[in-house]
């Protein structure tokens, strides 16, 4: 494959470079998160669980600063058969590589609004399976660098299963014992990795005002789909502004799939209408740990996996073109990045793909290792640096992005050849240094991470 010079896609009258979205879009969602707040009140209760509110704090040259890594560009790629590639670049922050820091800048700028407002104290819990705890934890270190909130005054705790922890990113929180106590990596030494998320949510409901009660800190459990939905909104907002009014499908690698459904809430935002049209056709890239919204997409249930022949140590099939042709294991963990099953999005993705367009393919590690060298070749103009020996890679969703559209040209499964890769992250060896062993909290039971939370929450 033969590639040419991948340039920033941008109209005649736009800079290729671009302000920091969460900058450029400040007051469009400010306004969404207004709409976002109206539409939590209206929907099911919440059990008097904590938020700190809806809105931002006003836009200084601090928050500014702080929403600085929030950049998004687009680059065109070489087309593939006769398929149009683009890359949106949702990686640009160097401390993290992913996009989960647009969601966790909004949601650490609500707390610091909360703060200001009240002078109350916010202390942020989450489970994660790595990049979302590594994002929030940069942007409460942003906080406190900017001074938008002292340490005193804004925490988090994060809460990963031990099979993330190579991928987890050191950071300022864990270089002295006060910063770790206040801001703790509780790490799950047993069972499945989904319950991360059923142990931080038992913690915030049933500690919340024993923490406040005590401490004067507000336990907010921020994993909720509405408080990424606005900050996803802004690749849309990015979309109609800087890319050429289009017909095409969003790819993305997904586990509960937020990010698209943040795109499609931008979608609706600035369309005003319900079902936006084709402009937001979307194709979901699985791996086989977890490919329950590709299985549920086309066969209506979490639970359905092709039939397997083993063919000289491999694992062949070829009668579900929605699942790899070749794999090494049936059940592999490619990335336990995603690590959701039976995610609760997956009904609504599937009614929105059935009325938009789209589709979805589910990739094997032996598919991402035979397209890398060409994957390598085709993102490198567009300034994404993957290591030459594929075993440096800690983070695949971008190369499972890739492999999957590529896979579904081939196969003919793409309802359109305009493709909008979103490159949702991206990172290797060279780019972070995980904590050190003495840098977590070891967990086993809810009871463990109870007392992580209180020993947090102390002043």
């Amino acid at each position: 494959m033969t590639v040419t010079a991948a340039a920033p896609v941008a109209s005649a009258s736009a800079p290729a470079a671009t302000r920091p979205a969460l900058v450029r879009y400040y007051d469009e969602l400010s306004r969404i998160l207004a709409h976002a707040e109206t539409r939590a009140r209206s929907g099911a209760p919440d059990g008097g669980a904590f938020t700190p509110g809806w809105s931002l704090p006003p836009l200084t040259p601090e928050l500014e600063a702080f929403f600085a890594p929030s950049l998004i560009t687009a680059h065109e790629l070489e087309p593939y058969r006769d398929t149009r590639l683009t890359l949106l670049n949702l990686m640009h922050n160097p401390r993290t590589r992913t996009t989960k820091t647009f969601a966790s800048l909004m949601i650490v700028a609500r707390a610091v609004a909360h703060i200001r407002r009240t002078g109350e104290a916010v202390m942020i819990i989450t489970p994660s399976s790595a990049n979302k705890a590594t994002a929030l934890r940069d942007a409460v270190q942003r906080a406190h660098e900017t001074g938008l909130a002292g340490e005193d005054e804004l925490g988090i705790v994060c809460v990963v299963p031990s099979a993330s922890r190579h991928k987890l990113w050191r950071s300022a929180l864990v270089e002295d014992p006060q910063s770790r106590r206040r801001n703790p990596l509780a790490v799950l030494d047993s069972g499945e990795a989904g319950q991360v998320k059923t142990l931080a949510r038992a913690v915030a409901d049933e500690e919340a005002h024993a923490v406040f009660d005590r401490h004067g800190v507000r336990l907010w459990h921020s994993l909720d789909l509405a408080n990424y939905a606005v900050a996803d909104a802004a690749r849309a907002l990015f979309e109609r502004d800087r890319l050429p009014a289009a017909a095409r499908v969003h790819a993305h690698s997904v586990s509960s799939a937020f990010g698209l459904l943040g795109h499609f809430y931008g979608q609706q935002w600035h369309t005003g209408r319900e079902w936006p049209g084709t402009g937001a056709r979307y194709f979901l890239v699985q791996h086989l740990g977890t490919p329950d919204m590709v299985a549920s997409l086309y066969h209506g249930t979490f639970g359905y996996r092709p039939e397997w022949t083993s063919h000289d140590g491999l694992l062949t099939q070829h009668a579900d073109p929605h699942f790899p042709r070749v794999a090494y294991a049936s059940d592999e963990d490619l990335d336990p990045t995603f690590y959701t099953r039976a995610p609760v999005t997956s009904p609504r993705m599937n009614e929105i793909i059935k009325t938009q367009g789209g589709g979805g393919i589910v990739v094997s590690l032996a598919e991402c290792l035979d397209r890398y060298p060409s994957i390598r070749r085709l993102l490198e103009p567009a300034g994404v640096d993957l290591p030459a020996d594929p075993r440096q890679v800690r983070e695949w969703s971008l190369i499972m992005a890739v492999t999957g559209v590529l896979n579904a040209a081939d196969r003919g499964l793409l309802d359109l050849r305009d493709v909008l890769v979103h490159g949702s992250g991206s990172y290797h060896t060279g780019d972070y240094r995980p904590p050190e062993a003495h840098h977590l909290s070891s967990i086993g039971s809810l009871g463990d991470l109870r007392d992580v939370v209180h020993a947090a929450a102390a002043r």
